[in-house]
């Protein structure tokens, strides 16, 4: 496969893929002790991860980002317009450092689960719709829905709400799938 043929997935999926590669290289060796350093690492899955494109838009799944650097990370990474769903949470964080990424590309904010945590308070005047709603498919239907062109849906959690990422990245891919 061409590198040019891999970068049309965008330059941080490469990396990210060859990281696993790599990874996966490195666990694989003969030296035990070496081996079981490497089998620590953390895999790369629910990671920026594109899961899939429906009606020309990409639905990318960032559900291991649970704080506030992991998300501002994720959000200046994509590329273009986003829908940005997070969790809700009942946790006081300080949101105003996601406030410049949020400001440029984020259209609209669904926020799955009660907002107590103030993301409402905070993205207010800064994002044009923010919608509060109970599950991840509700999240998604208002997504598939919305009319705006050239946007991604990028689910970045931006809080830790006590269940696995692996959880949540799956929930987030079956009803992606069931769009």
């Amino acid at each position: 496969m061409m590198i040019d043929t891999l970068t049309l997935q965008g330059r941080d999926r490469v990396h990210s893929g060859l990281a696993g590669i790599d990874a996966q290289r490195l666990k694989a060796m003969r030296k035990e002790g070496l081996r079981a350093c490497f089998n620590r690492l953390e895999d790369t899955r629910y990671r920026l991860e594109f899961v899939a494109r429906v009606r020309d838009r990409e639905y990318i799944n960032d559900a291991a980002s649970r704080n506030i650097n992991s998300t501002w990370y994720a959000l200046e990474s994509v590329q273009g317009g986003l829908i940005w769903i997070a969790n809700g949470s009942d946790k006081k964080n300080d949101y105003s450092r996601l406030v410049p990424p949020a400001l440029r590309k984020v259209r609209m904010l669904l926020i799955v689960g009660h907002d107590e945590s103030g993301m409402t308070k905070t993205f207010t005047g800064i994002i044009p719709n923010i919608i509060e709603v109970d599950t991840m498919a509700d999240a998604l239907k208002a997504a598939y829905y919305y009319e705006a062109d050239d946007v991604k849906v990028l689910y970045s959690p931006a809080v830790d709400n006590g269940r696995p990422s692996g959880e949540l990245g799956e929930i987030f891919r079956h009803e992606v799938n069931e769009l």
